[in-house]
């Protein structure tokens, strides 16, 4: 072995270090080889059959030799590395690369190709475990200066060939002397990305499947007396029905000296320990103080647990030791292969009439149904559970998943995406962990079912402190606009979400803005008319039933607005009114509820959402959703936790292709768009509307908002289908502008902190992308002022750039239209008087530009989010009432588009109150070009054009700020990896 003087070098790298989620759920640790792992690869290699050895070594080799186990464990981390997938500490698979240097290059010039091979035990083969490790290993490649793998494989290998020509990259292929060999260039790819994202995919869902359909429960900490936690969570998980094997756990019971067989706890099977049940266990929901937890978490990993629902508190919540405990929590569960929800979690549901799972502390079942709801929060949960079911919403699974420290409310949009169980997605989040993640996701999800979303901890940016390790702190502003950008469905409040989920998931989606308003009040129906205009629809002339109006008069004139053609969606209002007899009719609104039902399934097909607004109408919400507040009855279970069939999980469906998107299965209903231009993709197909799932509110803005949301989800989902394009400028010179960054920055010397450009080279740079910005000169005497004007040519403008002046005409600072030497000596006298000494000031001279809207354009790197693209008008607008609208970069043409017209103060652009409209395509192409710069060079870490005065004709960039630095991390371009949860 070798002695200590001669270790590598090179630090371990322990940023290589991750943990992955495997193709059948499961998770395995990728980490780099060293010299104390010997006795582990030996043992390895001992469990891997003769014919994988051989795939490996072209030859019989039944052991590894001294000399092998020595090469295989000691590497310098840059030519030679090792990786290995590991679960419980022990080898599962390999991975190695040495370099290659055969081309006669000398010592100092290194090659930048290597040789790769795999070794994967057999009883882990067909996990993905492989395809993992590749991408880590081309990671750590590329990092090192690497850019090709060449691969020798024989050919009867044709798992490994797999892998290789799966994987996305630009590769090749030849047959010499009796084997395949593979070239491979590492360089990241469109395809690529695609194969890992699908990858990605495929597996976190498969975590979360296995997470809500297990075969068996075991409730760890269920104590003997009646309350408590753990004896809380077995009484709701027997009072659902569950399909499975239920099993109460107490360590006490050992203790006791008694037999764990002859125990019972509510008529299940009671043991000391997950180790003593003796049967396998797929889920475990875990009870017990936080300093228990750790011993649980052991005997469960040793014995195949698949997942843990920890609600235990004193974690991250707590304080600093509780965040480390929290840390050491997750390490030691994915170390076992498991996931984990919590901690401090409130449990999870699944209404499946095959699983029927109420591993939560919620005492009542929801009713079976089609949202799919997640919340950080265990009292939010309470409400909102409560919520949706006094309105008779039903629930296809429901996670309050505490601290969140594993599993997160991206792993669940992973799951919904293509869950054919579940139709709508509702999230309440206090943080983003992830958001460049939770963007990309929540895009993908939302262009084939809804997603609204709700976020708590707005003002303070994220969650509360210790909330959860990491966490991400993102503008309110930015994350609303870049939800908004994926179509996702944001809204203010725990009502409002509830409001919308009822919507969208009992009606079709409104084809557009146009509301027709029926009802027997005339008052209701102004206030809704008001509504609709304050939301930005357009609401048609109420119809007045008049109070005399019966429930056929109902009918009969919902049924015409569902025909009428004019209209995309009908609100109905209705208030109980007094007979002739003095008796108030309508009381118990079943026999509206009837009526209402009643014309809506006469209606040819479900293309109009309907709504009813009720004022004081008893039992017309709850007649309204009866027909979706239905659950199966729990099967007989007899004697508890004695049935032991599995539910039938839904097969994975299979890709058409590597990297392909899983194929479409039936699934969400009538809240998808269908027809021509309506999205493609998994759960996209539509089923029937339930007759008379009618969604009914208490008010008329709530009712029209909760509309105003499906209507401007609806636009997105159809503007999905064309989501546009990114020009091509041929004029753009990237070479150019990327050896400008390099001489600027420094190549490797870059100093972190960057530079900010000066003048020339700020316009330098910006024209190398087609953005011209105006000339300006400096003036530091009334002399020098004259002369630059006399460059220019007359017109000209004098202004101060001084911090505390610039861009701010208000305060004086700027002198326009000065025709000739005469005005602009006096403003420069009447300037340095008013504000202060010229080298205070610091003023310039700029030739006048056509007069127009003065705005703003920036972009600048998020390092949570990515690059951003910002517009505003310049002044008030943006600076006082936060009027700026965001887009992520790379933005296409429609992206832009939207960017412009989405600010309040756009009407200013196009023509307000007779002022002749400005040229919004110059504008546009503005803000691609800056999109392109900043995407094209992530050195490019901030762009500020201000002003940029938008004329009827053209534009012109009267300044710019450009700002410098070595790029941040894209994390998620590398190779797919859990959060990291490293003590250091």
């Amino acid at each position: 072995m070798q002695s200590a003087s001669d270790q590598p070098e090179h630090d371990y790298p322990d940023h290589w270090e991750a943990d992955v989620v495997l193709r059948d759920g499961g998770t395995a640790r990728i980490r780099p080889i060293t010299a104390d792992d010997a006795d582990r690869l030996v043992s390895f290699y001992e469990q891997v059959s003769d014919e994988s050895k051989y795939y490996r070594f072209f030859a019989p080799y039944p052991r590894l030799s001294a000399k092998d186990v020595h090469r295989f464990t000691h590497h310098d981390f840059v030519d030679r590395v090792g990786l290995a997938a590991t679960v419980g500490g022990e080898f599962i698979a390999t991975v190695r690369y040495d370099r290659i240097n055969d081309r006669g290059l000398p010592a100092s010039a290194p090659a930048d190709e290597a040789e790769v091979a795999f070794l994967v035990q057999d009883a882990h083969q067909g996990r993905g475990v492989a395809s993992a490790l590749l991408e880590h290993i081309a990671a750590v490649a590329r990092e090192r200066d690497i850019r090709r793998f060449a691969a020798e494989v024989l050919p009867a290998n044709t798992k490994m060939i797999k892998v290789f020509t799966d994987a996305g990259y630009t590769q090749k292929r030849s047959f010499e002397d009796g084997s395949v060999r593979l070239h491979l260039d590492l360089e990241p790819t469109d395809r690529s990305l695609a194969v890992q994202r699908a990858r990605e995919q495929r597996a976190e869902a498969r975590s979360v499947q296995r997470l809500l359909t297990p075969r068996s429960v075991a409730v760890v900490g269920a104590g003997r007396a009646p309350g408590g936690v753990g004896r809380t969570v077995l009484r709701n998980l027997l009072g659902a029905g569950f399909t499975g094997r239920v099993y109460a756990v107490n360590a006490a019971l050992g203790e006791a000296g008694g037999t764990a067989e002859a125990v019972e706890l509510d008529g299940v099977p009671a043991y000391p320990s997950v180790a003593a049940i003796g049967e396998p266990v797929d889920l475990a929901i875990v009870a017990v103080p936080a300093e228990r937890v750790p011993e649980v978490v052991a005997d469960c990993g040793e014995h195949g647990v698949q997942g843990l629902v920890v609600l235990s508190a004193g974690y991250a919540e707590s304080g600093a030791a509780g965040r480390e405990r929290q840390r050491q929590l997750v390490r030691q569960a994915r170390s076992y292969g498991m996931r984990i929800i919590g901690p401090n979690a409130f449990g999870i549901i699944n209404t499946a009439a095959e699983v029927s799972l109420n591993a939560s502390l919620a005492p009542q079942m929801p009713a079976a149904g089609r949202i799919g709801l997640f919340t950080q929060s265990g009292a939010i949960g309470i409400a909102l559970l409560a919520g949706l079911h006094r309105r008779g919403a039903g629930l296809s699974s429901f996670i309050s998943a505490g601290n969140r420290a594993d599993v997160s409310g991206n792993d669940f949009l992973q799951h919904w995406y293509d869950d054919p169980g579940t139709d709508v997605v509702l999230l309440y989040l206090e943080s983003i962990g992830n958001p460049r993640k939770f963007t990309r996701l929540a895009r993908r999800t939302a262009a084939v079912k809804p997603v609204v979303v709700v976020k708590g901890a707005r003002h303070s940016g994220s969650a509360p402190p210790g909330h959860r390790v990491p966490v991400t702190r993102v503008p309110h502003a930015t994350v609303s606009a870049l939800l908004r950008q994926a179509g996702v469905i944001r809204v203010d409040t725990v009502t409002e979400l509830v409001d919308a989920g009822l919507l969208l998931a009992a009606q079709p989606l409104p084809a557009g803005p146009r509301v027709a308003i029926l009802g027997n009040s005339e008052s209701l129906g102004l206030l809704t008319y008001d509504a609709c205009l304050t939301e930005g629809l357009r609401p048609l002339r109420p119809l007045d039933l008049t109070t005399a109006a019966e429930p056929a008069d109902f009918r009969d004139a919902l049924a015409a607005a569902l025909a009428d053609e004019t209209s995309d969606a009908v609100v109905v209002n209705a208030i109980p009114w007094v007979g002739e007899n003095g008796a108030t009719e309508f009381g118990d609104g079943e026999v509206l509820a009837a009526a209402l039902r009643e014309a809506v399934a006469s209606a040819p097909a479900p293309t109009k959402p309907v709504v009813v607004v009720h004022v004081e109408m008893g039992g017309l919400a709850e007649a309204l959703a009866a027909a979706t507040s239905t659950r199966p009855t729990p099967p007989d279970r007899g004697t508890a936790g004695a049935v032991a069939t599995r539910p039938p999980a839904p097969p994975t469906p299979a890709a058409a292709g590597p990297g392909a998107a899983p194929a479409p299965t039936s699934g969400p209903a009538a809240n998808h768009l269908t027809g021509p231009g309506a999205p493609t993709g998994p759960a996209s197909s539509t089923t029937p509307v339930a007759p008379g799932a009618i969604p009914a509110y208490p008010a008329a803005e709530r009712a029209v908002r909760a509309l105003a949301e499906a209507v401007r989800y609806g636009q997105w989902r159809r503007q999905a289908a064309e989501p546009g394009r990114v020009p091509e400028y041929e004029d753009i010179d990237e070479a150019g502008a990327a050896a400008l960054i390099e001489r600027v920055l420094g190549g490797e010397d870059a100093e972190p902190q960057g530079v900010t450009l000066d003048t020339a080279q700020a316009g330098e740079l910006l024209a190398r992308y087609g953005i011209a910005v105006l000339p300006t000169l400096p003036a530091p005497t009334p002399d020098a002022a004259v002369s630059a004007a006399a460059r220019l040519g007359y017109p000209v403008a004098l202004k101060t750039t001084a911090p505390h002046l610039r861009h701010r005409p208000d305060l004086g600072g700027v002198r326009l239209d000065l025709a000739s030497e005469e005005q602009l000596r006096a403003a420069y006298a009447e300037l340095t008087e008013v504000l202060g000494k010229p080298e205070e000031l610091q003023p310039v001279v700029q030739a006048m530009v056509p007069r127009g809207v003065d705005t703003v354009v920036r972009s600048a790197i998020d390092p949570a989010v990515g690059a951003v693209l910002s517009f505003g008008l310049s002044g008030a607008a943006s600076e006082l009432l936060g009027d700026t609208a965001h887009r992520l970069v790379p933005a296409t043409d429609r992206d832009v588009a939207e960017l412009v017209r989405s600010l309040r103060t756009a009407p200013l652009l196009f023509g307000w109150r007779g002022s002749a409209p400005v040229d919004t395509p110059a504008l546009e192409e503005v803000l691609l070009r800056v999109s392109r710069l900043v995407d094209d060079h992530p050195e490019v870490v901030a762009v500020s054009l201000e002003p940029v005065v938008v004329a009827p004709r053209g534009l012109s960039v009267l300044g710019a700020t450009v700002r410098l630095a070595p790029p941040p991390p894209r994390t998620d371009l590398g190779p797919r990896s859990l959060p990291s949860y490293r003590t250091a």
